[in-house]
């Protein structure tokens, strides 16, 4: 090869890699700009469609107040908060407030909303991250069992299980597990989130968190950990196996379809386990479509955490959701599911992004 051949050559090699991170830094980022531009008219829709709609049943304090006000003072209180103007001043007047992060403050207790999301959010948080551990523990792994076993009686099990998981109601399974571990074997508690030996405890904190395994950690008492684990462990299972159910029929579904594509049939013909068959080139491409959906199935989390809080009376955003909407309270419902949404679409693009990065065939 001569002198000028060998840097010619060495020049195509590189435009490749030049080409890919230019792909990279154009339509990755043009597709991530995307995405985030597009979680402002989500949350605007969902925000309008939340207003009009507690305003359907007409102004929030005659909902939450009346009968047990005298016309009088219904009106007077009607006409101080300004829910008299038209529809559309109201509207304009909370996009305004929204914009300087006021949502306004409860009808029942007098309590600013950013107080209660503030206050109960980390609870529900906690609740969806416990639920979603159990969720991935439990449905990766019989969906990789059921492919692996695939048309077996513990395929036919697992998949009857999963059947069983998403299609039974959060609340119904909550109370199952609480009549099983709570009531007949005694070895979990049935509510709440700690003891009241722990709540004690976390008084001590100088800036507790709300996330009680962060602040037992703080405290560094073994006893109140394992307190805060054992009354998590209920909630976390009954809101983590609806979830887990459909983990495991994507799993399985996309680990028997990658199975069966021609370079995993190449890897088998040349001797290799099925075993390395799974965990080597079936399982990655598996993940892809659970990163996916996740984004939906942490919406669908938020949504079961009210019947999940209520049921083992864990106090967050979901029980407060219950006992505002019992109240007719709807400054306060408006706030939670304004909240509930915002996070749904900031969960949404995070995924996205994840997702872009381990599969460019997302990005368009």
């Amino acid at each position: 090869m001569s002198s000028t051949a060998a840097p010619a050559a060495a020049k195509d090699a590189a435009k490749p890699k030049q080409a890919k991170k230019n792909r990279l830094s154009g339509g990755f980022f043009r597709f991530i700009l995307t995405r985030f531009l597009l979680i402002i008219p989500t949350v605007f829709i969902l925000v309008t469609i939340v207003f009009f709609v507690m305003r359907a049943t007409g102004d929030p304090i005659s909902a939450a107040m009346g009968g047990r006000l005298t016309p009088e003072e219904l009106q007077r209180r009607i006409h101080a908060a300004g829910y008299d103007r038209p529809l559309i001043v109201q509207y304009a007047d909370y996009l305004g407030d929204l914009l300087h992060g006021d949502l306004g403050t409860t009808l029942t207790d007098n309590q600013p909303v950013i107080t209660i999301l503030t206050r109960y959010g980390a609870a529900t948080f906690e609740l969806a991250f416990l639920a979603l551990i159990v969720a991935l523990i439990v449905g990766i792994g019989l969906g990789r069992l059921a492919a692996r076993k695939r048309d077996r009686a513990a395929d036919a099990g697992i998949r009857t299980f999963a059947i069983l998981c998403y299609a039974t109601p959060v609340f119904f399974l909550g109370l199952v597990l609480k009549l099983i571990f709570a009531i007949w074997l005694n070895i979990l508690p049935a509510s709440g989130r700690s003891s009241l030996d722990s709540e004690m405890q976390f008084t001590r904190l100088v800036s507790p968190t709300g996330f009680y395994i962060i602040d037992a950690l703080q405290l560094g008492n073994t006893t109140v950990l394992i307190d805060v684990l054992r009354h998590a462990v209920l909630p976390a299972l009954a809101l983590g196996l609806l979830t887990a159910g459909v983990f495991i029929r994507l799993v399985r579904t996309n680990v028997i379809s990658t199975f069966n594509s021609g370079y995993v049939e190449a890897a088998r013909s040349r001797g290799v386990s099925e075993k390395r068959l799974l965990n080597k080139h079936a399982w990655k491409p598996a993940l892809i479509p659970i990163i996916t959906v996740m984004g939906m199935q942490i919406a669908l989390m938020l949504a079961g955490a009210v019947l999940t809080e209520t049921t083992f009376e864990w106090k967050g955003l979901g029980f407060m959701l219950s006992q505002y909407l019992k109240a007719r309270d709807f400054v306060a419902v408006q706030g939670i599911v304004i909240l509930i949404a915002i996070i749904v679409a900031v969960v949404n693009f995070i995924v996205d992004v994840i997702a872009a990065l381990i599969d460019p065939r997302v990005r368009y």
